[in-house]
């Protein structure tokens, strides 16, 4: 190869590695001796510094890595964080929708939940700003618990946690109410309510069953049965049972 096709292939291999890579991996991989690859390296330096490209050849030490210039450092950040709103997994989503319904919770809870380990899940959501640590739990070990984030109410269009949609129902899931922009149902009602009426209604009933399985007392029931006929009845008996009368 002539020097031309050298420096292209060092480009080449720093891309692709990212990450900083000394002169003598870089002199390896291409055959020739270590000296030779720092004058290359030196010679790619000078062509990215002297072209107005947005990328130049950096050295620390004895490694060598492409990087942005510092020049064009506002139009990276921009770019960066329009590719940190990539579309939530679906494993992100489950562990969102366990924290947000169930806050605080430990990552045991959510992994008994889910049902597998969900350690990477929780600390992406973290680094996303979409959870925080909210303190430990009164829990044998006091394990880390999480929370959600403002972050999280402003991604799903939510103003509080009470806009949260039922767990069950024909409403829109969740991973659906910040794409869609449709009206947000209103938040689950307080059971506390309906469950007193129906608890109280339950009671009612039970004291009236209750009531009316009780037996009688002897004398009322005694009455109860014996009625007109039953007292008419026990009049002859006590005629018949009474001696005659002489006649005059």
């Amino acid at each position: 190869m002539d020097l031309k096709q050298y420096k292209g292939a060092m480009e080449a291999m720093l891309f692709a590695c990212g990450e900083p890579v000394s002169a003598s991996r870089l002199a390896e991989s291409l055959g020739i001796e270590p000296e030779v690859a720092i004058r290359l390296l030196g010679s790619l330096q000078d062509d990215y510094d002297a072209s107005g490209r947005g990328i130049r050849l950096y050295q620390m030490e004895d490694r060598w890595q492409l990087g942005t210039k510092n020049e064009y450092s506002e139009f990276v950040k921009k770019i960066l964080d329009t590719r940190r709103n990539v579309p939530l997994t679906q494993a992100a989503l489950e562990v969102l929708a366990t924290i947000a319904y169930n806050q605080p919770v430990s990552r045991s809870f959510i992994e008994q939940v889910r049902g597998v380990d969900s350690s990477s899940t929780v600390s992406n959501l973290l680094e996303k700003g979409l959870i925080e640590e909210a303190g430990r739990l009164d829990l044998p070990g006091r394990p880390v618990s999480f929370r959600t984030t403002d972050a999280f109410l402003r991604t799903f269009g939510l103003n509080s946690l009470a806009q949260l949609p039922p767990l069950h129902g024909d409403e829109l899931p969740l991973e659906q109410l910040a794409e869609d922009g449709l009206p947000l149902p209103e938040g689950p009602q307080a059971p506390e309510a309906s469950q007193a009426g129906t608890e109280q209604e339950s009671l009612q009933a039970a004291e009236a069953a209750e009531i009316a399985e009780q037996p009688a007392p002897a004398g009322a029931a005694g009455e109860a049965a014996a009625g007109p006929d039953a007292a008419n009845e026990a009049a002859a008996a006590d005629d018949a049972a009474a001696p005659p009368r002489e006649m005059p």
